[in-house]
């Protein structure tokens, strides 16, 4: 049954990684095992999307236990196309990390710790997804907490202690709420299951709904980094190695998106909260971007652009109708990847360049003309140029907020144009900079040697795999079409979830 596929995103990482940590002396078996693992969960994400846009929703009751007692994971066409992205980022980040050399691998990514922790944040984020009930979700996110950790203290250097540090106090603060939380919703309602809490909060009082809901979006909203529980991630994000960051650009935050997805679909469908969530996504977008623009380093300024352009999916959330939620579904997917590509991509511009400060580079398009594709091509379509996917999923955006005809959804509307005009200015500042212009002088060794004869050699594998994610951005943009078609599909679920779980058509 098609059923029996859902723990196995979560399962098979989790064996795979036990099993690299048993044969930690030998480092190839631990590849060959960690990309079997991942490839596995990519296989699998792709035919429980195609069957959850075949069939409806996929339900499994884990050990057969009853709903109050066992763990139920869900997949439908959001979760199912989530799981399915998420899994090849992963997947093609794993690779990009295997191409740097030993000492490099010894130092930023030793594969003794790297490859078991990677496969724990990759079924961490797959539970995420596929979950049906709060506490499981809350697993989830603690899974992500001490996988990150360590991730993002790998090579144990002082800047990388102090973002560790931020990162675990943030997120230990965010998991105490959100255990208090759920003893909240399971004292007022008698259940965790996101079904049963479905049906059940429409039984509460007005206030004791709105405290519930204020408490899940402020849990949510520090792990999406929204404005203005966003400060934390520019100065968590940079100091870590390329294959880290660019993981979790691509997926922590997107977790968090998930679960406000979830939270303002399925259990507060009715809310009154809609307007502050959407004066929320203003901010989100227009303080990051103003962040971005003021940067001279890259990897901060990509981390800003990462917080602004979350403004932009908790708008469609905001809106809350099948335009706006397909298109922050829409625009989610397109994010993680590109993203992901572009962190992947500043990994290798520190490498040829010896720096990711604007202050140091230039000259790159010479010293590597595939390096500057390789960076122009995801810049442009965060930055929504027409017809990459950005510019879809920004268009679908603005269009649903314009239908709706509110004073406050067009200021918005204003904002987010505004925001991807700074984007494409920031990016325009890093082209021209680090690639367009000659080498700054006083840059050491430089100035009086051949753009070729400046930084280090990139391997072969590592432009490949950065590319292959970069090339994944043009598909999504080549799909565009059908994929936001499948999105529609997927807002429909949410939006019809509250009343095919009262008459029972799903199981809850």
């Amino acid at each position: 049954m098609i059923e029996n596929l859902l723990p196995l995103p979560v399962l098979i990482p989790i064996a795979a990684a036990g099993l690299t940590l048993a044969v930690g002396r030998r480092p190839t078996i631990q590849r060959i095992v960690s990309v079997l693992a991942l490839s596995c969960v990519v296989a699998i994400a792709a035919v429980l999307m195609w069957q959850a846009d075949l069939r409806g929703p996929i339900v499994l009751h884990l050990g057969n236990w009853p709903d109050q007692l066992g763990i139920v994971m869900v997949a439908d066409r959001m979760s199912a196309l989530m799981l399915l992205v998420s899994g090849i980022v992963a997947w093609v980040v794993l690779l990009f990390s295997m191409g740097q050399d030993l000492q490099e691998r010894r130092r930023e990514t030793p594969i003794s710790i790297f490859h078991p922790t990677f496969l724990v944040l990759s079924a961490g984020v797959s539970n995420a997804f596929l979950t049906g009930d709060l506490f499981n979700l809350f697993v989830s996110f603690e899974m992500l907490l001490f996988a990150s950790y360590v991730l993002l203290t790998l090579g144990g250097t002082g800047d990388r202690i102090r973002a560790g540090i931020t990162y675990v106090v943030v997120s230990m603060i965010s998991s105490m709420i959100f255990l208090v939380t759920i003893a909240c919703v399971y004292a007022a309602t008698g259940t965790v299951m996101l079904a049963e809490l479905a049906v059940r909060l429409r039984d509460l009082a007005p206030e004791v709904q709105t405290v519930l809901h204020l408490l899940l979006l402020v849990v949510f909203g520090i792990k999406a980094a929204v404005f203005p529980m966003s400060a934390w991630l520019p100065d968590s994000y940079p100091t870590a190695p390329a294959p880290v960051t660019a993981v979790f650009a691509g997926l922590l935050t997107k977790v968090g998106v998930y679960a406000i997805i979830r939270t303002e679909t399925v259990l507060f469908p009715d809310s009154h909260l809609g307007t502050p969530l959407m004066v929320v996504a203003l901010f989100t977008m227009v303080v990051g971007i103003l962040g971005a623009v003021a940067q001279s380093e890259i990897k901060r300024m990509l981390s800003f652009t990462l917080v602004s352009h979350i403004g932009y999916m908790i708008f469609g959330i905001a809106l809350g109708s099948q335009a706006g939620l397909a298109g922050a579904i829409f625009y989610t997917a397109h994010h993680i990847t590109i993203q992901s590509a572009l962190f992947l991509v500043v990994g290798l511009i520190e490498r040829r360049g010896g720096s990711t400060s604007l202050n140091q580079l230039g000259g790159l398009a010479a010293m590597s003309p595939i390096l500057g594709v390789l960076f122009f091509v995801p810049a442009m379509n965060l930055a929504g140029i027409p017809p990459l996917s950005g510019f879809i999923g920004k268009l679908a955006l603005l269009e649903a907020g314009v239908a709706t005809g509110g004073v406050l959804e067009i200021v918005v509307v204003v904002g987010a144009l505004a925001t991807s005009l700074l984007t494409l200015l920031a990016m325009a500042k890093v082209w021209n900079r680090a690639f367009w212009r000659g080498v700054p002088d006083g840059v050491a060794g430089s100035p009086d040697q051949t753009p070729r004869a400046r930084g280090r050699a990139m391997p072969r594998s590592m432009v490949v795999t950065a590319g292959l994610l970069v090339a994944m951005g043009l598909v999504l943009s080549l799909v565009g079409g059908p994929l936001y078609d499948y999105t529609v599909r997927a807002a429909d679920d949410l939006l019809s979830m509250r009343y095919l779980l009262a008459q029972g058509v799903i199981p809850r």
